[in-house]
């Protein structure tokens, strides 16, 4: 794990909260990662190896991909996949969604409808970056950070399309997702 992890996975922490979840086996990400051909980035991994699957300020949803789980991360992404890859709503996206480089990959939605992507890099020096669509329109907005940026932002109260200060005035929050 880098050293820009640690930090940002500790300044999660001491705005979030402590994790409670704190998984440290790799098989679930590794089978997931071989189903869809890509690596996850170290920073999204880092974060839900942590919390878990997890409600965020009773706004955003993250998911682990540990296979007991009711709210799983490969169940999440492999229904968003089928969903965005109808033609109706891959007009609403700058990407396809694939797990081809330059393509995006669900990895989170809102109570509010939006769906958050990461979108693979082009290449291996490009960095991993955030897309958030606002579901009730096609509006989408690219982000120029890694995930944990985004999220950082997010709990911070930063208007990165979803804005955490609206459904948490006295700070960022989470609560475990049922578990079965």
């Amino acid at each position: 794990m880098g050293d820009l992890v640690v930090a940002a996975l500790s300044e999660i922490t001491a705005l979030l909260g402590e994790p409670r979840f704190n998984w440290s086996d790799p098989a679930p990400w590794i089978e997931l990662e071989r189903e869809l051909g890509i690596e996850f980035p170290a920073d999204f991994r880092e974060i839900v190896d942590a919390y878990g699957s997890v409600e965020i300020s009773g706004q955003l949803y993250l998911t682990h991909p540990a296979g007991h789980l009711l709210h799983n991360l490969g169940e999440c992404v492999r229904g968003d996949l089928e969903l965005w890859r109808e033609e109706d709503m891959a007009e609403f996206l700058p990407s396809p969604v694939s797990a081809n480089p330059g393509d995006l990959i669900p990895v989170a939605s809102a109570t509010t409808g939006e769906a958050v992507f990461l979108r693979i890099p082009e290449g291996p020096s490009s960095p991993w970056r955030v897309v958030v669509q606002e579901f009730d329109s096609p509006a989408w907005t690219l982000y120029g950070m890694t995930f944990g940026e985004w999220f950082l932002a997010y709990l911070k109260g930063g208007d990165v399309t979803l804005c955490a200060r609206n459904f948490a005035p006295d700070g960022p929050f989470y609560a475990f997702l049922p578990s079965h």
